[in-house]
């Protein structure tokens, strides 16, 4: 709500900042994605990017981190690339989060604000990609992952650690801040302000001028804006897809075997006996043997208990430990000493005086070594076999780590590798975005595309313990320019937009003078002898504003100027120029008792304490002591980039 009056907070790579600061290493492995681009150190400006009191923060840190960003920027915009990330200010972000992690670390270490071993032990323990199939924490699994990732596990530890040490000093900062009511009810009453006037749109293509501009002014304007025709990295994947039929000669299970397996499961091929009972619960013992008398004089259960307001339950077939679990042992061994038709208690249960009538009683046989063993046989195979797959794909793994081409592999194993169409991040086939990649490269697109150079195989698990790929990228095709003969029409358009939006320009200025001379906006757009689209009339308090989601930039321009005052504002993408007048601005009241008064307490609340924290940051950077080497930092821009 209040976010609304602190929309400097909200910078473009906002959320870059936040991301980098709760955890670089550790919270890629929580998304499941660390690109591995292994592009440490060895870069030209030296080995530091920063030194923060004693610690020196590496070019491979910030490496690390920049990478590290924007794969999980990639989550809602498949088609990042590191240059944008970079053009767009994430690489000095990085830096200072960094020095903020690591001031916070010497500040804590300095004032007694530590973390155990264990304490990173148990962080580590939560990070889902480090558990294995039973849900716990797996150390093959984490060793594994590590070494894949090419990430060292003490500088994952120090990673953790710091944000824990961040945890405990920064949020105290914030903790329990309070804006008073009086202070709220101003900003509260905003909300409640009410604004009239005019919005008039002059569309960019109603001003273009005729006819096509010369070849020059077309190539001119390509040249000067190739960026917008920039076409994303393209890459063809080749796999194939293979299961345990891929193993072959798997032995049989031995006698041994599968006497080991029946006795670890002797108690599943044991006789079970499961019975159906009616269930009735009474509140005392003597309400119970009074039921138990009415019984005995010819009544039954259900009759008895609607005598009394109460309600028999049937509960299904249940074998006697289930029974114990649910009820206790007294009631499950009553249950199962009585005869079929017959009623037992009152026992003593969890809820009551229970009595429980025997309505029948299913036996299911045993199974000896001899009548399990087709069961036992199948699944010590299928257990095997497993094995076995796993086994192979290890195997493959450190094929391809000493060298191993996939055709070699796929040769090997008598596969037929399939190429994919050129696609683009996002798994889409390039110049046909209606059709993607086929549903089993979903877990490897994002993988083929953090790849330095083709010819890298892999190997990835497609169904747990079933299905897996082998794949590489077969060819690279870096981000670049469409030629201007390939796309003369788009260009032709955005100039003519170009042209268009300048001409509507000077209309809109036209039509503002008119307005500021006393001339209503409707009559001074019609003036212009264009038909352009109706003079929009607003009316709203900024309640209705802020339901809109998406402000327009029009109506954003509406509430953030003087009453009595016309603007002229450029629509998103050369799409022409608004003309807004803002007639009448009506002050917003709030009562004592709305609720809009607490919650925006609560909001400006939080706020404040977030920038507590941004100050006690600054404070802790001042007293550790910071510097910045340039030098390093640009060396690992050229080097994200691919530059010398």
């Amino acid at each position: 709500m209040l976010e609304l009056f602190r929309s400097s907070m909200k910078s473009r790579l906002g959320g870059v900042i936040a991301l980098l600061f709760l955890g670089l290493i550790a919270l890629a492995f929580v998304a499941g994605d660390v690109s591995g681009s292994r592009m440490f150190g060895g870069v030209a400006g030296g080995d530091r990017v920063a030194v923060v009191g004693d610690r020196r923060i590496s070019t491979s840190e910030l490496s690390q981190a920049a990478t590290n960003a924007v794969d999980q920027l990639r989550q809602e915009n498949p088609r990042l690339t590191m240059k944008e990330f970079i053009a767009a200010g994430g690489l000095p972000n990085a830096v200072d989060q960094l020095i903020d992690r690591a001031a916070m670390t010497e500040f804590g270490a300095k004032h007694g604000i530590t973390v155990t071993e264990r304490l990173v032990d148990s962080e580590i323990a939560k990070i889902g990609a480090f558990k294995g199939a039973d849900g716990k924490f797996s150390e093959a699994a984490y060793r594994a992952l590590l070494r894949q990732r090419g990430i060292g596990e003490a500088a994952l530890r120090q990673d953790i650690g710091d944000g824990l040490v961040a945890r405990q000093v920064l949020v105290p900062a914030g903790f329990g801040v309070r804006m008073p009511l009086t202070a709220a009810a101003r900003y509260a009453a905003l909300l409640t302000e009410r604004r009239t006037g005019a919005i008039a749109l002059l569309p960019a293509g109603l001003f273009a001028p005729a006819g096509e501009p010369s070849a020059v002014d077309l190539a001119a304007y390509y040249n000067a804006n190739r960026a917008r025709y920039t076409r994303p990295e393209r890459r063809v994947i080749r796999y194939a897809s293979f299961d345990d039929s891929a193993v072959k000669a798997v032995p049989p299970p031995g006698e041994a075997e599968i006497a080991a397996a029946y006795a670890a499961r002797k108690a599943s091929f044991a006789p079970t006996e499961r019975r159906r009972l009616t269930q009735l619960v009474l509140p005392s013992e003597a309400a119970a043997k009074a039921v138990v008398a009415e019984l005995a004089g010819g009544k039954s259960m259900e009759a008895a208990a609607a005598s009394k307001g109460l309600a028999t339950a049937a509960l299904p077939a249940v074998t006697r430990p289930a029974l114990q679990a649910q009820a206790n042992e007294a009631v499950a061994a009553a249950a199962f000493a009585t005869p079929a038709g017959k009623v037992t208690g009152p026992v003593r249960g969890p809820l009551g005086w229970t009595l429980l009538r025997v309505d029948g009683a299913e036996t299911t046989p045993g199974k000896t070594l001899e009548q399990a063993r087709p069961e036992l046989s199948a699944a010590l195979l299928e257990a095997k076999r497993r094995a076995a797959l796993s086994d192979l794909t290890a195997r493959l793994e450190d094929e391809f780590d000493k060298g191993g081409s996939l055709g070699d592999v796929a040769k090997e194993l008598s596969l037929e590798l399939t190429a994919t169409p050129p696609l683009t991040a996002d798994g889409k086939v390039y110049l046909d975005p209606a059709k993607a990649a086929p549903p089993e490269l979903a877990r490897v697109v994002q993988a083929a595309f953090s790849m330095e150079r083709e010819g890298q195989p892999q190997v990835a698990e497609i169904v747990a313990g079933k299905q897996y790929l082998v794949f590489d990228v077969a060819r690279i095709t870096s981000a670049d320019t469409a030629p201007l003969a390939q796309i003369r029409d788009q260009v032709l358009a955005d100039l003519r937009l170009q042209n268009g939006a300048a001409a509507a320009r000077t209309a809109a200025e036209k039509v503002q003078a008119a307005v500021k001379t006393g001339t209503d906006l409707q009559s001074a757009v019609a003036a212009l002898r264009v038909p352009t689209p109706p003079v929009r009339q607003v009316d709203m308090d900024r309640q209705q504003l802020a339901s809109k989601g998406q402000v327009p930039p029009s109506l954003g321009l509406l509430f953030a100027m003087a009453q009595g005052t016309t603007k002229v504002l450029a629509a998103p993408g050369n799409g022409g120029w608004y003309v807004v007048t803002l007639k009448r601005i009506t002050p917003g009241t709030i009562a004592p008792g709305n609720p809009l008064l607490a919650q925006a307490a609560s909001e400006l609340s939080a706020i404040a304490a977030r920038e507590y924290a941004d100050q006690l940051r600054t404070a802790i950077r001042a007293e550790v002591g910071v510097s910045k080497n340039q030098a390093g930092i640009d060396a690992v821009a050229r080097q994200l980039t691919g530059g010398n």
